[in-house]
């Protein structure tokens, strides 16, 4: 049992390490820069320094060694978390009660997909949209309310494509399900899906995360974005354009997460976007990519339809941008239109 469990450890941060490195030496610097939020590419490395350091444990037979007792460490501890060091019977009472809560919400996590549905909110229409590339994508959105009532909304992008981004994303939309009904703050729930991940040998790659908390009596958006594409939020009656870019980096892509929230407000008639990097990255037969400034010009030129007919109208584009081509990622699109 012990040698499987060290063998699939093993298996899995060496997946990781390859997963990290391509992207970091195959992925455009804007892009980086954007799933790193305000990190620099040493956070990755210094995330990719745990796994060697865990790796050559492994190797010379200190992996899974109680630093305190020199006993093997619970394998269900080393599971969720493969840097734990020290024995179960040495943790604290309160250690320990948190402890059962993080594995009771990792068995939890990866269990069955819930559904979603796009709800009905005071004030607002929202519509949406989602495509796979593959029969499985990596793509995941819902609406989720937080503990005090107000409305969460979460648009979520897995790095990489099929089954196993698939597994992931379902994985986080039971975590989401589980975790935001539990807390008032996105800024909480990003936290500890975080912590949740970073080291479970059960996922070896990264997800970047808008999560936002929509309160109806105040029009306030408070929101935390982990690294994931800019949401974009059109004021009609101002004609001012505000991109919410990221405020931290992305969910299991550095060893030291850091992220704070930041608000907007939303009045009638305003657009508020959310979407996923296949949108703006989708290529033309010439290899031009649509970009940014393309899915908020058709925004502004739709301003007074529906959402569902703003949905329409991107896609219609993005198709004529494509010349009809399949699409090599996922797309995802939520608009939000304040009434």
């Amino acid at each position: 049992m012990k040698d499987q469990l060290y063998d699939e450890v093993n298996s899995r941060l060496q997946q990781a390490q390859v997963n990290l490195t391509q992207w970091l030496e195959t992925t455009p610097e804007e892009k980086r820069k954007a799933c790193l939020g305000l990190k620099d590419e040493s956070a990755i490395e210094e995330h990719l320094h745990v796994i060697d350091e865990t790796l050559e444990s492994i190797k010379d037979g200190t992996f899974g060694v109680c630093k305190i007792c020199h006993h093997t460490v619970e394998p269900q501890l080393l599971q969720m978390d493969y840097t734990s060091a020290v024995c179960l019977g040495h943790f604290s009472d309160e250690e320990l009660r948190q402890l059962e809560s993080e594995l009771q919400m990792s068995q939890i996590i990866q269990r069955g997909l819930l559904p979603k549905q796009i709800p009905t909110l005071a004030g607002m229409n929202i519509s949406a949209f989602s495509r796979p590339a593959q029969i499985v994508g990596g793509d995941y959105f819902d609406f989720v309310d937080f503990k005090d009532g107000t409305h969460g909304i979460v648009i979520a992008d897995v790095s990489g494509h099929g089954v196993s981004a698939g597994m992931f994303m379902s994985s986080l939309q039971t975590a989401f399900h589980t975790l935001i009904p539990e807390t008032d703050s996105p800024l909480a729930a990003l936290e500890r899906i975080n912590r949740l991940y970073i080291h479970n040998i059960n996922f070896t790659t990264f997800v970047t995360i808008f999560l936002g908390k929509y309160d109806p009596k105040s029009r306030i958006m408070t929101y935390a974005n982990a690294g994931h594409s800019s949401a974009y939020l059109y004021r009609v009656a101002t004609d001012e354009e505000v991109w919410l870019r990221p405020t931290g980096p992305a969910v299991g892509l550095v060893e030291r997460f850091s992220l704070h929230m930041e608000e907007a407000e939303l009045q009638p008639g305003d657009v508020f976007i959310l979407y996923t990097d296949g949108i703006t990255e989708a290529v033309s037969p010439e290899g031009l990519l649509w970009g940014e400034d393309q899915l908020a010009h058709i925004i502004r030129q739709n301003s007074g339809a529906s959402a569902e007919q703003m949905i329409q109208a991107i896609l219609k584009a993005l198709g004529e941008h494509t010349n009809g081509a399949p699409l090599a990622d996922d797309v995802t699109l939520i608009i939000s239109k304040a009434v």
